[in-house]
């Protein structure tokens, strides 16, 4: 199975007018991780320069998603929906096929 991350980056391809915001902790520290037309970057932690070390590693508990519209500022943020689960969020990645 395809993990999360990569399934989040497959949907911003697909949906290149939204930016995702994950809220997540990867051990016991918080992070935020913007993802926008398939890539993920940190925006609490330094990112990896490398696009193959994954910014959301598997054993991150996602807390919600934020979907905003593109391109995204963050003094000015426009959301579309705040705080979906996971859960929820699964059914927007089943209606895009990923």
């Amino acid at each position: 199975m395809t993990p999360i991350a990569r399934r989040l980056e497959l949907y911003t391809l697909k949906r290149p007018q939204e930016v995702l915001i994950v809220h997540t902790e990867i051990g016991s520290e918080p992070d935020e991780i913007a993802i926008f037309k398939g890539f993920s970057s940190s925006l609490m932690n330094p990112t990896a320069y490398d696009p193959e070390v994954p910014v959301l590693p598997e054993d991150a508990r996602i807390t919600a998603i934020d979907r905003l519209y593109a391109p995204f500022n963050p003094q000015n943020p426009r959301y579309i929906e705040q705080g979906r689960s996971l859960a929820a969020m699964e059914e927007l990645l089943a209606e895009v096929g990923v």
